[in-house]
Formats: structure tokens, C-alpha cells, sequence
């Protein structure tokens, strides 16, 4: 089916969802979060998120992603599944959660081990892509990107990786490399918190983004493919890479788009939060496509065009088993920043 039927039918399902988390109460659910096309704190959604998927030779299933360990939402997931037919992908993602950046005091952080990170730990200047940064009270995690807000140049990443807390302010310095791999301020110090996509429980968001205003303006703005410099919607199937801090530079494909109620723990702070209209990759390798550290990655196309900034990823799922990588799409980022990608 093509896009519009499938993007009719997800929606359909998406009210028989919603209708089978009721009757089946509060052991279908994640607790304290709004239900499926609310925005209402206090409510339940259940721990399934529905989206397109690709499929080989052309046109589009439905994308069906439950979580294990909620009582209930696999007889939700093989029920909608069987209402949608055989145009269907069903997969278990495990537990989805914030890859790095944790502020300190915000409770459990993500791994982000220097001992076992494949990327860049250290110090570089001039900063690139790929590189470990974060606010000066947070662990580590990924410089994406480069982008102007006007004429200036800023550094981008997700907001959990540059603010990571609710009590940041804009002005903090954030440094390279992050905390967690040894960064102090004033020594590297890079910039200076300059904006984010506030995130807040009980809302429904669809970017995790912030950007730092840089000290420096000699940056180097290549990739493994190059400078990227446009951007594209994914569409489903798209061989992607990325460069990270922990995994370093990997290889992956979209297997699902426009995923919506995809629930992602960031700690004691903001709790589970819910993402409309993300995007999903697998590894294409034996490893993972990410890991903790990895947030705030430039997600692109073999061909050196831009679809999405990475934010979070479970540890189980997938065809290798080594766990699902989730997206903002790109261009909402940089819509949401007042941004464009440096040239």
C-alpha cells in the first residue's frame, strides 16, 4: 500500500489500541504518561508505538513496537497486528532510553565506559563531528553537527546531552570533551548552552535538540562521506551511517518512519517520556549501530544527505539482536532550532 493508506490504517489502529489498553487497565500501560493522541499528565499510553515500515519492492506496512515486561501489551501487539493483516512488521524493542548525557544528580546514567568506547574520548580542536561534548554537569555525549542560527556558528546535539536537566540555564558552559571523558571547564570549555527543545513530563515532544554557542569558530566540518550539507525526510529502506562517540562510525537501515508513542526513559528527572514521528534504524553489521555516548550523532545517508539526530536506542532487538536506534527527524530539529546545517 502506499504512503497515505498506510499512514489511514496506522491511525485506525492506533484508536484500536487505544481501546484495548482501557479494557485491559493499568497492566497494559506505562504508567503516568498520556494516552495515544492526548496530551493530558495522568493518563496512560501503552507500551506500544506504531509507525510505517518499508517494505522490499516498494509501498509500506505497518511498523508494530511493544516492549517487553509490561504485563499484557504482547496480546495488545499481536492483536493489532492481526487487525492490520499481512502487511505488518511486529518487533520487541526492550527498554528504549536516552544514549548518554545524563546530568549529574538526575539519577541512573546511561553507559558511557571511555574503556569501551570506539570513538573520539579525547581532546580535539579543532572540533569535528563525531566528537565526545556535553554540559559541564553531564556525563558525555556526541557533537552532531555544525549549524548556523543567523550568521553564528553553534554545535548541535540532543538536549539531554547539552542541558541535561530541566536546571540548566543558557549561558553554561559546556565542554569537550564531556565529564564523563575528563572535560573540565574553564580548561575545555567550548561554548556556552545557547538554546534547546525543552523537554517536560506529561508532554508529548518530537525532538530531543540544543545547540551551543562555540568559543572558536575553526571548526572542521567533515564526515566519513564528507561535508553534509542538505537534508532529506526518510522514507523507509535508506542504508544510513553515523560517527559517535562510543560506537564510533557505523552502518545501519530505516526500518521504520512516523513512529508514534515510542516511550524513552531518561532517569529520575523527566521519567519515561513519549516521541511522535520518529524514526527507526537497525545495524546492518554484527555490533550495534549505537550505544550509550552515541546521542546526539548525525544520522545520514550513504550519500552524505542528512535525515535525522540520534537520541536514544534499547539494548535487545533488531535482526542481530544488539538493539534498535531511534531518530528525530532532521529537519523538525533544525526547524524547532531556527537552524540550518553549515556549509
Amino acid at each position: 500500500m502506499d504512503r497515505d493508506e498506510a499512514r489511514e490504517i496506522k491511525a485506525q489502529l492506533a484508536d484500536f489500541a487505544r481501546d484495548l489498553t482501557e479494557r485491559a487497565g493499568p497492566d497494559a500501560t506505562a504508567s503516568g504518561l498520556p494516552m495515544p493522541g492526548t496530551t493530558e499528565q495522568g493518563r496512560s499510553a501503552p507500551a506500544l508505538a506504531l509507525g510505517l515500515a518499508p517494505r522490499e519492492g516498494g509501498g509500506y506496512g505497518i511498523a508494530v513496537r511493544y516492549r517487553l515486561g509490561v504485563p499484557q501489551v504482547r496480546s495488545i501487539a499481536r492483536r493489532v497486528a492481526s487487525e492490520a493483516g499481512t502487511v505488518v512488521d511486529v518487533r520487541r524493542t526492550g527498554r528504549i532510553r536516552a544514549l548518554g548525557g545524563s546530568g549529574t544528580g538526575a539519577g541512573p546514567r546511561p553507559p558511557v565506559v571511555t574503556a569501551r568506547a570506539a570513538g573520539e574520548t579525547g581532546r580535539v580542536r579543532p572540533l569535528r563531528p563525531g566528537v565526545s561534548i556535553a554540559h559541564v554537569d553531564v556525563t558525555a555525549g556526541t557533537l552532531g553537527a555544525f549549524v548556523l542560527v543567523g550568521d553564528t556558528l553553534h554545535a548541535l546535539s540532543n538536549y539531554h546531552v547539552l542541558a541535561g536537566s530541566p536546571r540548566a540555564r543558557v549561558g553554561d558552559a559546556v565542554v569537550q570533551p564531556g565529564p564523563a571523558d575528563g572535560g573540565r571547564a574553564p580548561a575545555d570549555q567550548v561554548g556556552t548552552l545557547a538554546a534547546t527543545v525543552p523537554l517536560a513530563a506529561g508532554r508529548t515532544a518530537t525532538v530531543d535538540a540544543a545547540i551551543a554557542l562555540l568559543d572558536d569558530g575553526e571548526v572542521d566540518l567533515d564526515y566519513p562521506v564528507g561535508r553534509i550539507t542538505t537534508t532529506a525526510v526518510a522514507l523507509g529502506g535508506e542504508t544510513v551511517g553515523k560517527i559517535g562517540r562510543t560506537t564510533a562510525v557505523t552502518a545501519g537501515r530505516v526500518t521504520a518512519i512516523e513512529l508514534d508513542d515510542v516511550l524513552v526513559g531518561y532517569g529520575e528527572e523527566l521519567g519515561v517520556l513519549r516521541f511522535d514521528d520518529q524514526i527507526e534504524v537497525e545495524a546492518t553489521g554484527t555490533g550495534p549501530f549505537s550505544r550509550g555516548g552515541d546521542s546526539g550523532s548525525l544520522v545520514y545517508r550513504e550519500d552524505g544527505v542528512a535525515l535525522g539526530l540520534l537520541f536514544a536506542g534499547s539494548e535487545t532487538g533488531g535482526e542481530n539482536g544488539s538493539g534498535l536506534t531511534y531518530v528525530n527527524p532532521i529537519d523538525t530539529v533544525l526547524a524547532a532550532l531556527d537552524a540550518r546545517l553549515a556549509r
